[in-house]
């Protein structure tokens, strides 16, 4: 357990350092690096595999080329030697062996020689290279004797050894016999010996030779390949990197090409809407801020002029409570317009909870068009539903419905046509839901803009308008509170003739009904 314990800890240890190597390097020379190591691990491992299985191979076809060539050497030898009958046969025998040891020699690159009983060499290549001469020896194999343990083996059948053996070779050598009998006695074999680090040495060289240009080629070739798609796969990253720079100091008009429809391409096209809602949320966020700045400064400069102009006795003392009147209302505008901005943001922080409460909306519905009343006035406006509007119950947060329904009212004052109508309706369903709708005369909103009315910041043609002081979030605040008490909004326009907003709310939770 605490020597497999080590290990684990060696192994996360050296990953840890290759991590901490390749940290710093970008992705392209990590993905090529890692791809580069498995293809040249891999040619490793199959030069390996392939010098295993080529080398057990050489040895079979090696074993049994020298099992086959003593073979028929010996039974060569036993049809000469059985023929002969005088000792001038023998003597012409002995020069046919070797002859023919010399030849099989020379083709199968060994060593062959005819041993005696006792193991001792009588004919081997060399005799026939100098000429046969009975009872010669050569200088190579003088202290060449075969054991009689080999010899006792080779009586019994063709042997064969792939080992050192002590006493006759120096080195692993392959070292076949077969025994030589005439008339069932045997008088001598024939071995044949084949040192097996020269005989693989040649072998294994140009087999080593041909792989290394064969895989010098693949490797080069394959390395290219892997360059190529290692760069075509990290271009849209480096241009994500690039354009993501750019994003950073403001700049959202470069997108990144999108090539197939593999995972990456989907990452290419989510990163380009990604980049096409932030240039958008960063237009209209540039467009709220100057909106705000402007909402803020106008009715600062108002007030400011309104009491500057008191004090310093421009308006005269009897026209102060006018003023003050107008100084009250920029006041309020600005107080809704703070409160709008704390309420939007504590929405979007998760930190707004709903108050809900039993009332009547039709009241709400009421007080929120009284605060218009001297705008409807001015613009002869004619409102038209109260008459058969009954109570309206609800279950919701009256503050946040109030706001709701204040700004709907707001834009619908401010929208009107001179002379035109403002409609409002509202009823309880059988479920106990409730709808409202405010609608108005006027342009309308066309097909373009109704579209977009309830994204945040988003402000409609100024054109249209016949009060427009706004900073493009009272609809977009509609709808987020709508939808926190689970309801819907909506809009239904016809260019030019009106334009209806309608509010469905349902009932909140049974916890929440009740209180």
């Amino acid at each position: 357990m605490k020597r497999m314990e080590r290990i684990s800890k060696a192994l996360k240890k050296t990953q840890s350092r290759i991590e901490n190597f390749f940290a710093h390097f970008p992705l392209f020379t990590k993905y090529l690096t890692i791809m580069t190591s498995m293809i040249l691990v891999s040619y490793l491992v199959l030069a390996s595999a392939l010098f295993v299985f080529l080398s057990n191979r050489w040895s079979r076809e090696k074993r049994e080329v020298l099992t086959e060539n003593v073979r028929q050497n010996a039974e060569y030898c036993e049809q000469l030697l059985e023929r002969c009958e005088t000792e001038e046969d023998l003597g012409n025998a002995m020069i046919i062996i070797c002859n023919n040891l010399g030849v099989s020699s020379n083709a199968i690159g060994a060593d062959i020689v005819f041993c005696n009983t006792e193991g001792e060499v009588i004919i081997c290549k060399e005799d026939f290279k100098n000429g046969f001469v009975s009872g010669h020896q050569c200088m190579i194999h003088s202290g060449f004797t075969v054991p009689e343990s080999i010899m006792a083996e080779v009586e019994k059948g063709t042997y064969f050894n792939n080992e050192k053996i002590d006493g006759l070779f120096e080195s692993r050598t392959f070292f076949a016999g077969e025994a030589v009998k005439v008339g069932g006695q045997t008088v001598g074999a024939i071995f044949a010996s084949d040192p097996i680090q020269h005989s693989f040495g040649a072998y294994a060289s140009s087999l080593l030779q041909m792989y290394l240009s064969s895989a010098v080629f693949a490797v080069a070739l394959t390395f290219l390949v892997a360059y190529a798609f290692t760069a075509k796969m990290t271009k849209p990253l480096r241009q994500m990197s690039s354009a993501t720079k750019a994003y950073a100091q403001g700049d959202f008009s470069k997108r990144v090409s999108v090539r197939g429809s593999d995972e990456l391409s989907e990452l290419c096209q989510s990163f380009n809407r990604m980049a096409s809602a932030l240039a958008v949320l960063e237009s209209s966020r540039r467009s709220f801020v100057a909106n705000v700045s402007h909402e803020l400064k106008t009715p600062m400069t108002t007030i400011g002029g309104f009491i500057d102009g008191m004090l310093d006795g421009t308006i005269p003392p009897e026209r102060h409570e006018e003023y003050l009147q107008k100084v009250s209302n920029e006041i309020k505008r600005l107080s809704r317009l703070v409160t709008s901005m704390l309420n939007l943001s504590k929405i979007e922080a998760g930190e707004l909870e709903l108050k809900y409460s039993k009332f009547d909306v039709s009241q709400v519905i009421i007080d929120c068009m009284l605060n218009f009343e001297q705008v409807i006035d001015k613009n002869n406006i004619t409102v038209e539903g109260f008459e058969d509007m009954g109570a309206v119950t609800v279950y919701a947060d009256r503050d946040m419905l109030h706001q709701v329904i204040y700004n709907l009212v707001d834009n619908a004052v401010k929208f009107t046509n001179k002379g035109g109508k403002i409609s409002v309706f509202a009823e309880n369903r059988d479920d106990g839901s409730a709808v409202i709708s405010i609608q108005n005369t006027g342009d309308g909103i066309s097909p373009e803009e109704i579209s977009r009315i309830f994204e945040r910041f988003y402000k409609v043609d100024k054109s249209r308008s016949y009060d427009v002081k706004s900073a493009g979030l009272g609809l977009y605040l509609c709808k987020t509170i709508v939808e926190m008490h689970q309801g819907k909004i909506y809009a239904e326009s016809v260019e030019g003739q009106f334009a209806r907003f309608t509010v469905l709310l349902g009932r909140p939770p049974q916890d929440k009904s009740k209180k």
